[in-house]
């Protein structure tokens, strides 16, 4: 029985130490806190304050610029989307003008006299592809009798000339033709020039 009593209060007195021993540790700790300065800790809840909401405007910043990085490639993407369907077609197109040039080059040489029925078949063909074209939002550029503008025309020559103003387009060797807003081929032509003692 005294050996329980022993052995009991034994054991109570180690857990009193280990109590004395943490409330010893904890003591300097507890002195530490109830010894900052109140003006300290303000300070230093305001430097983390103001380091995150530094943080937070840096990551606002950072999508903001995402965002608009996104909005830019949708879009140029629309944009690119748009283009292909108005100028998809434009390899196709440029096949087919040869065949447009050779019938207004046979019209040119055809008699009349002689091939009526050829020249109104050849015609009527032209037509006809002419309007197929314009489904396609290819149109003529007009060059004769205008001003030259090198954006829609290539001079192949100049020629004096004592009726046509100078920098005019006098002769039409390949029509030119535009695809919906822009420059399919520039048409090739002839341009006017002063004569030379008109110059002098």
């Amino acid at each position: 029985m005294d050996r329980k009593k022993h052995d009991t209060d034994k054991v109570g007195a180690e857990h009193s130490g280990q109590e004395s021993a943490a409330e010893a540790a904890e003591a300097p700790r507890a002195a530490a806190v109830a010894d900052e300065d109140p003006g300290e800790r303000i300070r230093q809840l305001e430097e983390s304050l103001a380091a995150k909401e530094a943080e937070a405007a840096t990551n606002w910043d950072k999508y903001l610029r995402e965002r608009a990085d996104l909005e830019n490639y949708r879009r140029r993407v629309q944009k690119e989307k748009e283009d292909l369907m108005k100028y998809g077609n434009e390899c196709l197109l440029l096949e087919i003008l040869p065949v447009l040039d050779n019938m207004e080059r046979a019209l040119d040489h055809a008699s009349e006299e002689s091939l009526s029925a050829v020249i109104e078949g050849i015609n009527l063909t032209r037509t006809m592809l002419l309007s197929v074209l314009k489904k396609f939002g290819v149109e003529p550029i007009e060059s004769k009798g205008t001003v030259f503008d090198s954006a829609f025309h290539q001079a192949m020559c100049q020629i004096e000339s004592g009726d046509s103003a100078p920098n005019t387009v006098i002769e039409e060797f390949q029509k030119g033709y535009m695809l919906n807003d822009r420059l399919l081929r520039p048409a090739m032509v002839s341009v006017a020039a002063a004569p030379k003692n008109n110059q002098e």
